[in-house]
């Protein structure tokens, strides 16, 4: 760890409040350039500080959170929603589902006609 007791690293927090999976995708994210604190792109052992703003691009997304409590364990959900503040915009809505022609079980394989007509309702 850190010398000063106020810090902690950025990838470790990251793994703590639950932001990723695991520590290792937190230090891939940093070492890929998805990850800036206060604006900068940082290293995983960057030391991070209560009021930093961590941006982390994840799956499409970016998640922006303020740093309100630093922690140096993994800690349960409702704890990790307490260690910072999101300021990220809201999750894009999902796409309506496709509903996908299915066949009778034992129908066997499709004929081409039914071939064609599947592949004109998927074009849409």
């Amino acid at each position: 760890m850190t010398s000063d007791e106020g810090t902690v690293r950025v990838d470790s927090w990251i793994w703590s409040v639950r932001l990723t999976g695991t520590r290792a995708l937190a230090a891939a994210a940093c070492r890929a350039g998805h990850v800036r604190v206060n604006g900068e792109r940082v290293k995983p052992a960057q030391a991070l500080r209560p009021g930093d703003e961590v941006r982390v691009r994840l799956s499409e997304r970016e998640r922006i959170v303020v740093v309100t409590r630093l922690v140096r364990k993994r800690v349960g959900a409702p704890a990790a929603a307490e260690c910072f503040l999101d300021h990220s915009p809201p999750p894009p809505p999902r796409e309506e589902i496709v509903t996908v022609a299915e066949r009778d079980r034992g129908a066997g394989r499709p004929t081409k006609r039914e071939r064609r007509d599947t592949e004109r309702l998927r074009a849409r």
